[in-house]
């Protein structure tokens, strides 16, 4: 899985493929797009996608006090150089949503690829689904910007994504270093993943 990954990785996810059930793995082409924020970051080689599912079976999305009008979208969270994806999983779920949960599935392993890298990957999401079980919504790391949190059914993921692939702004962004269009397109992707991996 993810050979472009150190072994060590490797070693990770097929140890929690093998605890939380076999991913979607899957390589998303983003074309032509340009560098911006998470994938030019030097800090991290990827990121984790915290599925939470609430005890009303509603997923947790969340929007950024500077992201574009509706961008709300899935939970994510940096992986940095030396860390372990469950680790950097359980680090970000608690710093961006105070909640306990429970990890019940490990759905999606994506790697991302653009014109100029070909095979090579810019940059990772490894998405898991996440049971509620305790705490109180809110957000512990100021630092995440987070302004707020809505609900939606599973089956609004595909919306989710549609509504994220047609953000405008081709202009260069400075809060992302790059355009909304080419963050919303790249955003998108893991959303139709997830959708994939819940229904089947």
């Amino acid at each position: 899985m993810m050979p472009f990954l150190t072994q060590e990785t490797q070693d990770e996810l097929a140890t929690l493929a093998e605890r939380y059930g076999q991913p979607l793995t899957r390589s998303v082409d983003l074309g032509q797009t340009r560098q911006f924020d998470p994938i030019n970051r030097n800090d991290r080689y990827g990121e984790v996608c915290m599925v939470v599912r609430r005890k009303n079976g509603r997923l947790l999305t969340m929007k950024k006090i500077f992201y574009p009008t509706g961008a709300y979208r899935l939970l994510t969270g940096g992986i940095e150089y030396g860390e372990k994806v469950f680790d950097a999983l359980l680090r970000e779920t608690h710093e961006e949503t105070g909640l306990e949960v429970e990890v019940k599935r490990f759905l999606v392993a994506a790697a991302y690829i653009t014109t100029e890298t070909g095979d090579q990957p810019v940059f990772y999401t490894f998405a898991f689904l996440l049971d509620e079980v305790g705490g109180t919504l809110g957000v512990i790391d100021e630092n995440e910007h987070v302004e707020a949190f809505v609900e939606i059914e599973p089956a609004e993921l595909s919306q989710r994504a549609a509504f994220l692939e047609q953000i405008g702004g081709a202009q260069f962004s400075q809060e992302i270093d790059g355009s909304w269009s080419d963050w919303g397109k790249f955003r998108a992707a893991i959303h139709h993943l997830v959708w994939e991996a819940l229904v089947h």
